[in-house]
C-alpha cells in the first residue's frame, strides 16, 4: 500500500496504464463490453490520481464525473474534449455492463483507444505539475 501521495498518485497512474492494457487484451479477444468497461476504468483510474494531487475526494462515479468537470474542464486546466471523452466513457460503461442485450460493437471501441492514451497522458502530465 502507497504511503505517501506521491506513490498513491503513481499507483494510480500506473494502474490507469495497466487497465488500458487490459482493455487492449480484452479487444483482441472481440471482447467489446469488456473492454469498454476497461477503457473507462483506466480513465477513472487517471482521474483519482489527479483528485490525489489537488487533493479532491469524491466517493461515486458520478461524483467523480462532475468533480473532474468543475476542477478541471470547466477551469480549462482539461480540454473540453477530453471532459467529453470521460463522460462518454461513463455512459458507455453503464450501457455496456447493465443494458441488457447490449454489445458494443469492434469500430465503437477501436476508435477509442487512441483518445484514452491520450486522456491518461495529459492527466499524467498534469500530476507531475
Amino acid at each position: 500500500m502507497p504511503n505517501t501521495q506521491e506513490e498513491y498518485i503513481a499507483y494510480r497512474i500506473e494502474r490507469a496504464w495497466r487497465t488500458f492494457n487490459d482493455a487492449k487484451a480484452l479487444a483482441e479477444t472481440q471482447s467489446w463490453n469488456s473492454s469498454m468497461n476497461r477503457l473507462y476504468y483506466a480513465c477513472f483510474y487517471a482521474v483519482l490520481a489527479l483528485f490525489a494531487k489537488h487533493e479532491i475526494n469524491s466517493h461515486t462515479h458520478s461524483g467523480v464525473k462532475t468533480q473532474l468537470a468543475l476542477h478541471f474542464i470547466k477551469t480549462g486546466k482539461l480540454d473540453k474534449t477530453l471532459g467529453m471523452l470521460y463522460t462518454d466513457l461513463f455512459d458507455f460503461r453503464q450501457k455496456g455492463d447493465y443494458g441488457d442485450f447490449f454489445d458494443f460493437e469492434e469500430e465503437n471501441v477501436t476508435t477509442l483507444f487512441p483518445h484514452v492514451e491520450q486522456f491518461i497522458k495529459e492527466i499524467e502530465t498534469l500530476t507531475k505539475l
